[in-house]
């Protein structure tokens, strides 16, 4: 959970005030130490992280959804060697849909189609 900038300034100022140690400040509010320390060091909330995904090859992903754009995640996680969760994060950090094409549905490539109507 993010804690907002006016939060983390409000703890280090009553920290300060009260000359509490990091321990006593996290306990006081409820949070770890270790997040009490980081926000001595940065006051600021992060928006993003600051490395790339390391699992997973990016152009590689790219080649698979250009080749098989209709493939699902679990195909797509099985020629990459990692997981379903994993290719749906990778998808969404290269702004790629889901969604299979729905215009070559089931319904309108098959017989089906004919026999219901």
């Amino acid at each position: 959970m993010a804690y907002s900038k006016d939060f983390r300034q409000k703890v280090l100022l009553i920290r300060e005030e009260r000359g509490l140690s990091l321990l006593e400040m996290a306990e006081l509010i409820g949070v770890g130490v270790a997040s009490v320390f980081r926000w001595t060091k940065k006051p600021e909330p992060s928006k993003t992280r600051n490395k790339p995904a390391t699992k997973i090859d990016r152009e590689a992903l790219a080649r698979d959804v250009e080749e098989k754009p209709d493939d699902f995640q679990y195909e797509r996680a099985i020629r990459l060697g990692v997981s379903e969760s994993r290719v749906g994060r990778a998808l969404k950090r290269l702004n790629v849909s889901r969604k299979n094409n729905t215009s070559d549905s089931f319904y309108e490539m098959t017989a089906y189609k004919k026999i219901t109507h």
